[in-house]
Order: C-alpha cells, then sequence, then structure tokens
C-alpha cells in the first residue's frame, strides 16, 4: 500500500505547497479557489461535491461526474527584519513555484435507495520554506513537508431534503528537515496513515441549504533516516522519526439561492491546530547525553484553534457561471514559538473564476485567489523583530466530464 501511495504522489507531480493557516490547503478544485472554499452548503454538479460535502452527491444529476484540475501556486518571499538569538538580520526566504494536479469523481445512483460513491485525490496541506541568510538557515535551510490524500466517500439518501456521508482519508506523506548551524540536521521521512470524514448536507427548500463537514485529525509520522553533525563531524547516521499533525477541521455552512440564480455561502470554519503541541524527533539509537539538548529535546509548539470565515458569490448566466469568495484566517502560531520554519500570519484573501459549459458533456474552468499576509511583529526567546511579505498566488483551471 505505501509503494501504491508512492507511484501516485510521483504520477501527480511532487506536492509542496503553502504555509497561510499552518500547512493545511482548503483550495483542491478549480471553483474552491474561485470560491475561497466556501462551496460547502451550494454545490453545481460538480465532482469536487465528493471532497467538500459528499453529502450532497445524492442531489446530484444520476450520471458519472469527473473533474481534473491543474494548480499553480506561487509563494512570495518572506522577510524577517531583526534580531535573531542576539544576532542582527535582515533576510529573505526563497520564492518558490509549484503545480499541482487534483481529481474528484462522482458515481450515479445505486440500487434504489439513492446511494452515490465518490472519490477526491488532493493535496490536503503541505509546507515548504526554504532560507539562506546567515540565521535562517540555523533552523530552517529546508522545512518542506509534502502531503497527498485518496478519500472514498459513500452517500446515502436519508429523505427527500436529507443526505449523509461517510468517507475513509488515506494520507501519504514526506518530509525533509535540514538546519545548518553549529549542531545541524537532515532528516528525511515518510509516512502513511489514516483518517475519516463525515457530512451532512439539508434543503429546506429549494433557495436554501445547509451544509456541515467534519475532518479527522490524522498524525503524519515522518519514519526514515536523520544524519547529525556538530560542526563538520558526523555523530549519527541512523533512523530517525518526527511527527506533526494534520488536525482535524469542522465547517459549518448556509446557502441561499435568490431568483436572479445568485447564491451567496457563508462558511464558519474550525480548525483544531491546538493538536500541534511540540515537535519532537526521536531516534532508533539512543543518544549520547551531549546530544540531547541540541537533538533530542522537544520543541515547544503549543499552536491554536482558529477560525476562518468564508464568504462565496455564485452567479449563473446561460452556460457560464461567474464566482468570487472573500476569506478571513487566522494564524495558528503563538508568538513564543514562531520561527523560521514557518512565519505564519492572519491573512486575507480574496478570489475569482468562472465555469464554462461547453455542452451537455464538458464544462470548463478557471480561476485565481490572491492570499495577503499581514506583517508581523515577533518578540520572543529566539526572535525580535518583524516578518512581512509572503503573499500567496494560486490559479487553477478544471475539466469537468458527465457520461
Amino acid at each position: 500500500m505505501r509503494n501504491l501511495f508512492k507511484l501516485t504522489t510521483l504520477s501527480l507531480v511532487t506536492v509542496t505547497a503553502i504555509y497561510a493557516g499552518g500547512y493545511k490547503i482548503p483550495e483542491t478544485s478549480t471553483n474552491a479557489v474561485a470560491l475561497g472554499a466556501a462551496n460547502i452548503a451550494h454545490n453545481q454538479n460538480n465532482a469536487d461535491a465528493a471532497y467538500y460535502n459528499p453529502a450532497k452527491m445524492v442531489f446530484m444529476s444520476n450520471e458519472n461526474h469527473i473533474e481534473a484540475d491543474l494548480m499553480y501556486i506561487g509563494l512570495d518571499k518572506v522577510n524577517y527584519k531583526g534580531t535573531a538569538n542576539g544576532i542582527l538580520t535582515d533576510e529573505n526566504s526563497e520564492s518558490e513555484d509549484f503545480i499541482i494536479p487534483s481529481m474528484h469523481y462522482v458515481s450515479p445512483s445505486l440500487g434504489k435507495n439513492n446511494v452515490r460513491v465518490g472519490v477526491s485525490i488532493v493535496a490536503p496541506g503541505g509546507l515548504s520554506k526554504r532560507w539562506q541568510g546567515s540565521e535562517g538557515i540555523k533552523t530552517a535551510e529546508e522545512f518542506t513537508l509534502e502531503i497527498i490524500e485518496i478519500n472514498p466517500t459513500v452517500a446515502f439518501k436519508i429523505s427527500d431534503n436529507v443526505g449523509f456521508a461517510v468517507g475513509f482519508r488515506a494520507v501519504y506523506s514526506s518530509g525533509v528537515v535540514k538546519n545548518s548551524a553549529a549542531a545541524s540536521r537532515d532528516l528525511e521521512g515518510d509516512d502513511l496513515n489514516f483518517g475519516y470524514n463525515l457530512a451532512i448536507a439539508y434543503t429546506p427548500t429549494k433557495e436554501l441549504e445547509f451544509g456541515l463537514t467534519y475532518r479527522s485529525k490524522v498524525d503524519l509520522e515522518e519514519e526514515g533516516n536523520a544524519k547529525l553533525y556538530i560542526g563538520d563531524a558526523k555523530v549519527y547516521d541512523g533512523g530517525a522519526s518526527v511527527t506533526v499533525p494534520l488536525p482535524a477541521t469542522l465547517s459549518l455552512a448556509a446557502a441561499y439561492t435568490f431568483s436572479s440564480d445568485t447564491t451567496v455561502e457563508l462558511v464558519y470554519e474550525k480548525t483544531y491546530w491546538s493538536a500541534y503541541k511540540t515537535l519532537d524527533f526521536n531516534y532508533v539509537s539512543t543518544l549520547t547525553p551531549i546530544l540531547v539538548a541540541p537533538f533530542d529535546n522537544p520543541i515547544e509548539k503549543d499552536w491554536k484553534d482558529t477560525n476562518t470565515f468564508r464568504l462565496g458569490i455564485t452567479q449563473v448566466i446561460k452556460d457560464y457561471t461567474i464566482m468570487a469568495g472573500l476569506v478571513m484566517d487566522e494564524s495558528p502560531i503563538p508568538n513564543k514559538t514562531i520561527g523560521f520554519e514557518l512565519p505564519g500570519t492572519d491573512t486575507t484573501s480574496v478570489s475569482f473564476g468562472g465555469r464554462y459549459k461547453y455542452s451537455e458533456k464538458i464544462d470548463l474552468g478557471l480561476s485565481a485567489l490572491y492570499s495577503m499576509h499581514d506583517s508581523r511583529t515577533v518578540n520572543n526567546e529566539s526572535l525580535n523583530g518583524e516578518f512581512s511579505d509572503g503573499n500567496v498566488l494560486i490559479i487553477s483551471a478544471g475539466l469537468g466530464y458527465k457520461f
């Protein structure tokens, strides 16, 4: 199974993604990019319902739905100006560009009970931060987390206006941690772990829709090999592991469609980042006492749960669908533990996009999202200064097909 996920990851292109709102990526389809992921209560008969609210599958047209998306992510450099461990510095992280594909599928009704099956292959999270300055490389010469998820779901029509769905999350991840200092670490590992998701869709009237989704926490237990150095001397080369959480998420959504074919959706999202308490490296062999402090003491994280607010607007005009979104997102990282590896800040994102119904079988989509990061003043044991810049651009193109 692990080899299957490695092959899948390679065939889908390496996934290394953004750090807004921790290292979770909510936008994994063209419509989600256009709406700022405010597509949980309302779905436009698109296959990405399999991921965003699989309970909506029971209300879709009775045919096969499939969608393939290709997403570009561009990360601006992050600037840090201030002191790091008492040393004055002004340095930038690297700007980076990534291509991330995804796929969604929804089956026609199975049997007489209107049961639908869906599957999504997405990148639900990730992180890449590389610094080249004299202080950044001491903790984050490279901090990379790659994640891919295969999420099969099954939905049941409870009544004419209620749907329920349950899904299985299979998450493959790989990570790289490199730092260059008096005590340096070079670790690479990977993991295959599992979780679940639940969803409810309720449509009391044709115009009014509600949605509730829950995605469970998945612990990413990166297990592989680590090389440890004191100066130029290698002091360890062997098995090692480190665990970080892909946090649980709860989303509540409501949408209303007006007589003008305009739909407004509001989403409240709670992300349970408080599961990330420490970054604790473990080694197969016991380290000598002199190596415990630089390499084996747990690193406090103590992240907090966050609230995200999403607004999505959809306008249908004959064969065209126009979409726009606004997102207000919090950083989960407290002042006392923020560092170069993940300089998270609060963000405001705006998005826009559209779909064109080319035929009864085929539709095309194009969307973009721009995430603006607030500057953040930091004052803790290691840093006294300001992180700034680091905005993110996402562009997504999608092809939908029904048969």
